[in-house]
């Protein structure tokens, strides 16, 4: 494959994969590593191989902070993870029923939605659904954070690779 095809490849593997983070229905910091590792795999340098060590790096930390923030604010306030699940699941469904605000708007309501059925208090079903959503947006700025600093990484490996 010639090395601009594959430098094109990449790169758009890791906005998809940066895009990814943010709309659960795509792959988030799987498709950036992947982006990664075929340019060092491939590339026709041996920075390829520093940014994907430094990459993966990056998007491990962020794919695992993102679990352990979400985790532990939910964790404090007792909110059980199934609603949060509930509330991606609306999300989903939401894209495709109203496009473009269709994920955040079937997110919040499905978590409302769950919170409420758990406390039976719609005051406290809201308190509970704004520390959630909160702790799920801190956790994917977290990830998106790292996977565009890893994409960041990746186009200045391959622009090395080509100025260099």
């Amino acid at each position: 494959m010639p090395e601009p095809l594959l430098a094109l490849l990449c790169i758009v593997l890791a906005v998809v994969g940066c895009c990814g983070v943010v709309v659960p229905v795509l792959p988030g910091s799987v498709t950036v590593m992947a982006a990664l590792l075929v340019w060092a795999w491939w590339g026709p340098s041996t920075w390829g191989w520093v940014a994907f060590g430094v990459g993966a790096v990056l998007l491990i930390v962020g794919f695992a902070s993102q679990y352990v923030v979400t985790g532990a604010r939910l964790k404090q306030r007792q909110i059980p993870q199934r609603s949060v699940v509930i509330g991606l699941l609306c999300g989903v469904v939401g894209m495709f029923v109203i496009p473009y605000l269709g994920l955040p708007l079937g997110f919040i309501a499905g978590l409302w939605l769950a919170e409420h059925a758990r406390v039976k208090d719609p005051g406290e079903a809201t308190a509970s659904s704004w520390v959630a959503l909160k702790s799920v947006g801190i956790g994917m700025a977290v990830e998106l954070l790292c996977a565009l600093t890893a994409s960041g990484i990746l186009l200045a490996s391959i622009l090395t690779s080509w100025f260099a």
